[in-house]
């Protein structure tokens, strides 16, 4: 799509790649939002003018997803298929269409228990069955890893699907496996659980594996991090760092919920805070979670926050929020708190888009800078 490709920056720029991410184009234009008119009597079933409304936009921006743990929960059952419709998860294509979902980061994540050699084989187990999956629905779902491929999949009447986030633990130490599985699709990696990613924030060798992440495309994901590697990584990255599950501490003293001084940091970096719809984090009620939203969207920003369904994982999920199909429900409710349509458009699906984009143009950007400096000298 010509309004989402981003050029590369020119020979005087390259030099300037030391500086944060800086969003390279305006937002491209986004469809219009036609809202149905209300109800009439004699309507036989009409919906409630904030569901109608959230119906309607999510038509026009349908939510990114930014973590769903369906590929380990397939793993359970010894025959599905997503395109008809399947009970023994919380997502199929029919309840994705019916949610107004129209992207999911498909968790690669294996059990923490799990380090090593055996982490990396899992991992590339899920990888490799992530691409089977969507390869046996090729009618509902098809594979994206940057933000042209998830708008030309959504244009093709599919669900894009990117892989990740995975866990740091299955690269070791080794750049060389980091650029493996990026090659198999990896989208976003978990920076924690491993020597070079602890409590007193990143090693050396942590550093160089963020400036790799930049160079590959791969998105940082820090919402199991400490706050030193997160602090660390946002300082350092050069493209958007995702937390792709975590709620506002101020409100739910939970793990992976983050200060108010975190939230104001990742703000401050342009980073993306995706919101889980988990009881543990955000509460049992659909206003519950809305109150974490609107806590960060103050803080961080609106173009800072985002959804994370984390369904078809061990996480309970609010009263109403059930399953995929839910999502209207949700966006209905922050229509009531007068969340303006601009706002909602870039919660669902234009601030993951700008991620996307950061990290495909850094990681342009990057491999051209060090093309010119070879061809230097």
């Amino acid at each position: 799509m010509a309004d989402l490709q981003v050029e590369l920056i020119t020979t005087a720029e390259a030099g300037e790649l030391d500086q944060p991410f800086t969003e390279p184009s305006a937002e491209p234009a986004q469809p219009a939002i036609t809202v149905p008119e209300a109800a009439s009597a004699s309507d036989p079933d009409p919906l409630p003018d904030p569901l109608r409304h959230a119906r309607a936009l999510l038509a026009a921006h349908p939510v990114a997803d930014g973590y769903s743990g369906l590929p380990w929960a397939l793993r359970e059952l010894p025959w599905y298929d997503l395109e008809l419709g399947e009970s023994g998860v919380d997502a199929d294509v029919p309840r994705l269409r019916a949610g107004g979902v129209g992207a999911q980061f498909w968790s690669a994540h294996v059990p923490e228990n799990l380090s090593g050699d055996h982490a990396l084989v899992v991992t590339l187990e899920q990888l490799d069955r992530i691409k089977h999956i969507v390869d046996d629905h090729p009618e509902g779902l098809r594979l994206a890893r940057t933000a042209s491929e998830a708008v030309d999949a959504r244009h093709c009447g599919r669900i894009a699907t990117l892989i990740g986030p995975a866990r740091a633990a299955a690269i070791g130490d080794s750049l060389a496996t980091l650029r493996a599985l990026h090659d198999l699709g990896l989208c976003s990696l978990t920076l924690s659980g491993t020597p070079w990613a602890g409590p007193d924030g990143l090693s050396p060798f942590g550093e160089e594996v963020v400036r790799e992440l930049n160079r590959l495309g791969v998105l940082p994901n820090l919402s199991e991090a400490s706050e030193a590697t997160a602090r660390r990584v946002l300082i350092l990255s050069r493209a958007p760092a995702l937390f792709v599950r975590s709620g506002a501490l101020a409100l739910r003293d939970a793990p992976g919920n983050l200060s108010d001084g975190l939230l104001t940091t990742l703000g401050e970096a342009k980073a993306l805070c995706l919101v889980p719809l988990a009881a543990e984090q955000t509460g049992s009620s659909i206003g519950e979670v809305a109150d974490h939203l609107d806590h960060v969207r103050r803080l961080a920003g609106p173009e800072c926050v985002g959804l994370s369904g984390m369904y078809d994982t061990t996480a309970t999920h609010p009263e109403g929020m059930a399953d995929v199909s839910r999502y209207p429900h949700l966006i209905a409710e922050l229509i009531e708190r007068g969340w303006p349509d601009t706002e909602l458009a870039m919660l669902t699906w234009g601030n993951v888009q700008r991620a996307l984009r950061g990290a495909d143009f850094t990681a342009r950007a990057t491999r051209e800078r060090q093309r010119r400096q070879a061809a230097a000298g």
